[in-house]
């Protein structure tokens, strides 16, 4: 009897250990995660901007008469690039259309910018890790990167236009921040915003903008993924508000079966997931998100990059001239 009390003590023993050591690897394993999220970077959070002081008549003659800001997509810049002479990566699409702006008009009259940023993607899962920042951390940089180039613009040049545009992240970064200009929360006056020319949003919302080219049944991957949070990706879902008093001056380019632009809507669904399962093998060794040099838009043969230029330097033919002193 006594045996018996005792081996039923000693597994007593043992249990509580294994539970004790079980909670203590549960809380562990707890912190580790929060911190993998808090190391991997969050979502940046749009910069309100006060009302600024009645414009002048005039302003320098040091001013361009249109800034336009160009924002290249993943592994098409770096936070050093030149931003006057990108090279970081001499292929990145957004040359196509900045290289020609800049051969076209004067610097007085429009002064053409490449937004410098790390433009990165990691793999949250890679072992071991492959050195590069988190999309959330490269879309933060990115998007602080922007709204500095604006508001010091703006500042200084107060009667200044702007023309926005990106490719890929890219997009998605310029498309955020005309969403808050648009929306009253941005760094510049949204009067003052000529255009906003977009491809390859990964946050298309169909409907928010002028859609040009191809008609696509997709959405963005981040309103297609919407909710989904890992360590340092956050799919954001539709931009609150659309893109306001700038949606008639916005444009969108995404190609037929672009998998970032051109997502299966609500994939998380569990009604969806045979339908979304199917439109993945559409993205499969697909390489149609680095073709839109050469994916055509329109009956006269004008590819995506094209396209953006033309209508950019449309913009900057009919801005205004302001005064200077």
């Amino acid at each position: 009897m006594i045996s018996t009390r005792r081996g039923t003590r000693k597994k007593s023993s043992r249990l509580r250990k294994l539970v004790v050591l079980i909670v203590i690897l549960a809380v562990i394993l707890a912190a580790m995660i929060a911190l993998w999220y808090l190391l991997a970077g969050r979502v940046p959070k749009p910069i309100p901007v006060p009302p600024g002081p009645e414009r002048p008549n005039a302003q320098s003659a040091s001013c361009p008469d249109v800034q336009v800001v160009v924002i290249p997509g993943t592994w098409e810049s770096s936070e050093t690039d030149d931003p006057y002479n990108p090279s970081s990566n001499p292929a990145s699409l957004m040359l196509n259309i900045s290289r020609p702006l800049q051969e076209q008009f004067e610097s007085s009259r429009a002064d053409v910018y490449t937004v410098p940023y790390v433009a990165q993607f990691s793999n949250p899962v890679a072992i071991p890790p492959d050195g590069q920042a988190s999309y959330n951390k490269s879309r933060a940089a990115g998007t602080a990167a922007t709204n500095d180039i604006l508001l010091r613009r703006h500042q200084e040049c107060p009667l200044t236009s702007f023309v926005l545009t990106g490719f890929s992240q890219g997009a998605v970064i310029a498309g955020d921040v005309a969403s808050s200009i648009g929306n009253g929360d941005g760094p510049v006056p949204a009067d003052l915003v000529l255009g906003v020319g977009l491809i390859a949003d990964g946050r298309r919302d169909p409907g928010t903008a002028i859609y040009i080219g191809t008609p696509v049944t997709g959405v963005g991957a981040e309103l297609s993924l919407d909710g989904l949070k890992i360590p340092g990706i956050t799919m954001t879902g539709p931009r609150p508000g659309g893109f306001g008093d700038l949606a008639d001056r916005t444009v969108d380019i995404c190609a037929p079966s672009d998998g970032i632009c051109d997502a299966p809507p609500k994939a998380l669904k569990p009604s969806n997931w045979l339908s979304s399962g199917l439109r993945l093998l559409e993205y499969n060794n697909n390489p149609v998100h680095a073709m839109y040099n050469s994916y055509v838009v329109d009956d006269s043969g004008t590819t995506a990059t094209q396209w953006i230029e033309d209508w950019a330097a449309q913009k900057i033919e009919a801005a205004p001239f302001p005064a200077h002193y």
